[in-house]
């Protein structure tokens, strides 16, 4: 199980369209997705501002990408943060496609 900044130990679930992230059993944040033909696409995530800067964001999409990897499905990182993540874990590039207008598009009608 992973641990934050402070050492709490974090549970990543996942259900209806997104991975939630809690702390001793309470949800603190999220990464939504959609999931369209063989792509993932990533387009909000979100930490309780009590629980920012504990790296609750870093360890819920990791964890979803990693789980995005296992269903055999492509990730597409609408969300800033989702996208700043895999610039930064080059372990993902291979999984990682661009978010086109068309996904964009799609994207706003969800």
């Amino acid at each position: 199980m992973p641990t934050d900044k402070t050492g709490a130990e974090a549970t990543v679930t996942a259900a209806d369209g997104k991975y939630t992230i809690a702390v001793d059993g309470q949800t603190v944040g999220l990464a939504a997705f959609a999931d369209r033909d063989n792509q993932r696409v990533f387009y909000h995530t979100e930490v309780d501002e009590r629980f920012g800067g504990r790296g609750l964001a870093t360890i819920v999409i990791g964890e979803g990408l990693a789980a995005t990897r296992s269903d055999g499905k492509r990730v597409v990182a609408v969300c800033p943060t989702v996208a700043d993540f895999i610039k930064k874990h080059p372990e993902f590039d291979d999984i990682a496609d661009k978010a086109t207008p068309d996904i964009l598009r799609w994207v706003e009608t969800l």
